[in-house]
């Protein structure tokens, strides 16, 4: 028998197929594993916010009509809740790229024992409550705290000093105390990779600390600040444990006034108006905070 003829027959089942190896009918398709999270987000997201945003359109009246929209942008609640959510905001996130840039330098550039102690807490930190925070100033500086009573203590006065908690001050202050570590933790990272030969030229040839600051440290900085930033813009844009724990008066943001419409006067419409106008907001400062993010490569 000859080689040839000592070969197996190839069959059907033995050919190759052209042009390489055939994917398997069996593959997992892309689609078929990104449906599970979709629907998940469908069904608990994009679902309950399709239905605030139709109830936002249909008055207690009856029916399908811009009128909620109309009541909430023309009533003067509304207006003060934008501005006060505004200026809150803004304040709040100026202190926390100020106070946090601070703070970052020196657990970054200035030895000190628990230097990386004071790092991991601010990690930790991260992981508060806003309303533990909050409490934690109204157990120092609230009417009955610790600041108050030992004012009382001392001078025998009937009532102690520290009321600013209640103002508009207080809930700046909150904010601040509980947001800066959201600019702390990427101004730490970004540190870390600073090389320390720059500020070792610089301070060799004579620049002073407030010098090198400005112009070596500071542009290494401002991506991770600016990114920072936005985040800290956003989260103070939304937050209503802080607002609602200090109990300060005539302070009234957007979610509170949802909460305000909702549970206290029932007005239903008016506060899925409000919500839709705060969900808007968000999201537009959030897609900011990408792109910043994107270019500060964080």
């Amino acid at each position: 028998m000859t080689e040839v003829a000592r070969r197996p027959r190839v069959g059907r089942g033995w050919a190759r197929p052209r042009g390489g190896s055939r994917k398997s009918n069996t593959a997992p398709r892309p689609w078929l594993a990104a449906l599970p999270p979709v629907v998940l987000l469908a069904l608990f997201f994009l679902y309950p916010l399709s239905l605030v945003v139709q109830q936002s359109f249909q008055p207690d009246t009856g029916g399908t009509s811009l009128q909620p929209y109309s009541d909430v942008f023309g009533s003067e609640a509304f207006r003060e809740a934008l501005w006060t959510t505004v200026w809150l905001a803004v304040g709040a996130t100026v202190g926390c790229v100020v106070l946090g840039f601070v703070l970052a330098l020196i657990i970054a550039f200035v030895p000190f024992p628990g230097a990386r102690s004071v790092a991991r807490f601010i990690d930790v930190f991260l992981s508060f409550p806003s309303f533990l925070i909050t409490l934690a100033l109204l157990f120092i500086y609230g009417t009955v705290g610790m600041a108050n009573g030992l004012w009382t203590d001392v001078t025998g006065a009937a009532d102690g000093p520290f009321r600013f908690l209640t103002t508009p001050w207080g809930v700046l202050l909150a904010e601040v105390t509980y947001f800066t570590p959201f600019v702390v933790r990427p101004l730490l990272a970004a540190f870390s990779q600073l090389d320390t030969a720059q500020l070792e030229v610089a301070a060799g040839l004579g620049a002073r600390p407030a010098r090198i600051i400005r112009t070596v440290i500071l542009p290494e900085a401002l991506p991770a600040l600016a990114a920072g930033g936005s985040l800290v813009l956003v989260l103070c844009l939304n937050e209503f444990g802080i607002v609602l724990f200090t109990g300060a008066k005539g302070v009234t943001t957007l979610p509170m006034l949802v909460y305000s419409k909702a549970i206290l006067e029932s007005d239903y419409p008016g506060a899925c108006v409000v919500a839709v106008v705060n969900v808007l907001i968000s999201v537009g400062l959030y897609g900011l905070y990408r792109v910043v993010s994107r270019r500060a490569g964080a």
